[in-house]
């Protein structure tokens, strides 16, 4: 079983086993979502914001 800290709420997340790198969840408790940086060991980080294409 894999865990990791959320980064934003300090919540203890369990990721799944198919996870892979650059993968986003949520953390199930405050709802923020976070990239998966590595896997050995185990990191998470907030994930980058999409900013708005207005069509420019």
């Amino acid at each position: 079983m894999i865990t990791v800290s959320c980064p934003e709420c300090a919540a203890e997340i369990t990721l799944e086993e198919s996870v892979e790198v650059n993968e986003i969840i949520v953390c199930p408790d405050c709802g923020v979502d976070l990239e998966v940086t590595a896997l050995d060991p185990a990191e998470v980080e907030l994930a980058p914001m999409e900013e708005e294409d207005w069509g420019e």
